[in-house]
């Protein structure tokens, strides 16, 4: 008999050889069922001396008592649990071939396992991406800028951090086995509002990096030195700026100036718009023809005021120029029309007076023609009778 033989425990000198007991031999009194013990060494192989590497049934036997107590990948323990003859290596190679990726796993483990946990996290930047709790990169400053601005590069922390004081919440806090219910939910209020303020802390630190402000602070925003030159901010696009300002820790920088970049194209779109409706309610429906329009509206309106002024001239020459002579002395006489000089004197209206409040009014409507809505303040001194008056003077001039 080989060295591996089975012994029945059951029956006196009876020893059967590996091939005698898989076949389920019988003779004299003994049974195929009967109990039996497994004399050997450990020293016969379990998959064949060539397909291992020698590997006994001792060291299989270890090899399975390790993978239960250690657990799949500390191999490490599983190579020392094994013996001194068999590497890291050498135990993740052997277990993987023979008893998953073998015939043994393909029988054992099934295709599809049952509850199996689904990874659910995304590496695009989505609410469970692990990039979120990545830290960020430490800011491209000057070690001098460091020490100005007190930064830690490695930490990507500062010496002064928001809400300097906010450890000593729970520096003082400890366990106790007598702690009272009351008490250790005190404690976990504590450690809750510690949370909160290092979150809050991070959240500023965020906005500082998409902001730029430490750029900004130190003075040099490279950034907006390459950038190319910016449109010209309004005065009620800087009001509406303000306004909005709590948006801004809510969205990014760029999304900030996209928002008011779109907001600045749909008032001029509308604005066009306005302007090719009116070209339609006049019967134009070539771009070429409204240039032809617009240079026969402004000498439409050349002609009124010519009417105007010629008017104003045969009412002088029949001797109405002692109406002027409150006026005439004051400035800016001489810069008004003929008609001009009638209102001036009818509405006892000084000529720098009426030439500020012209100036106004025109500058408004060019600005609701384009579509930007205009506040420009009028002067104290006008009232609204006056101001009614100057209106429907200036509008039927044209």
């Amino acid at each position: 008999v080989s060295p591996l033989r089975f012994r029945c425990t059951e029956c006196q000198d009876i020893e059967l050889c590996p091939e005698c007991f898989s076949a389920g031999a019988e003779i004299g009194h003994h049974r195929r069922y009967h109990g039996y013990q497994l004399v050997d060494g450990g020293r016969f192989t379990l998959w064949g001396p060539e397909a291992e590497g020698g590997w006994t049934s001792r060291e299989e036997q270890l090899l399975l008592d390790a993978i239960e107590q250690f657990g799949f990948g500390n191999w490490e323990d599983m190579a020392a649990h094994v013996g001194a003859s068999r590497t890291p290596q050498e135990v993740m190679e052997h277990y993987v071939s023979m008893y998953i990726h073998g015939n043994l796993g393909k029988a054992c483990i099934p295709d599809t396992i049952p509850n199996r946990v689904t990874d659910h996290t995304c590496p695009s930047g989505g609410p469970l991406s692990p990039s979120l709790t990545t830290p960020l990169p430490p800011l491209d400053i000057s070690v001098a800028e460091q020490q100005q601005l007190g930064y830690m590069p490695l930490r990507d922390d500062y010496e002064i951090e928001y809400d300097q004081d906010a450890e000593t919440l729970i520096s003082g806090l400890s366990v106790n086995y007598d702690d009272e219910d009351v008490e250790i939910e005190l404690k976990r209020a504590h450690v809750d509002m510690y949370v909160r303020k290092l979150r809050e802390r991070q959240r500023r630190k965020n906005i500082a990096r998409d902001y730029n402000l430490v750029p900004a602070f130190l003075g040099k925003d490279r950034k907006d030195k390459e950038r190319p030159a910016r449109r010209k901010i309004t005065k009620e696009e800087k009001e509406l700026r303000l306004k909005l300002r709590p948006l801004y820790q809510f969205m990014s920088c760029k999304e900030f100036d996209d928002l008011f970049e779109n907001m600045h194209k749909e008032k001029m779109l509308r604005a066009k718009i306005r302007e090719l409706q009116r070209y339609r309610r006049n019967g134009i429906t070539k771009m070429e023809e409204s240039a032809e329009y617009e240079a026969a509206r402004h000498k439409r309106e050349k002609r009124k005021e010519n009417k105007s002024a010629a008017g104003a001239r045969r009412g002088r020459e029949d001797g109405k120029d002692g109406e002027f002579a409150a006026i005439e002395n004051l400035p800016g006489f001489e810069l008004l029309s003929d008609r001009e000089k009638v209102l001036c004197s009818s509405l006892n209206l000084s000529p720098a007076r009426y030439v500020t409040v012209k100036t106004i009014i025109i500058k408004d409507h060019l600005q609701k023609r384009q579509g930007v809505p205009s506040k420009s303040r009028l002067p104290s001194y006008l009232d609204k009778v006056l101001k009614k008056r100057i209106l429907n003077f200036l509008t039927e001039s044209g």
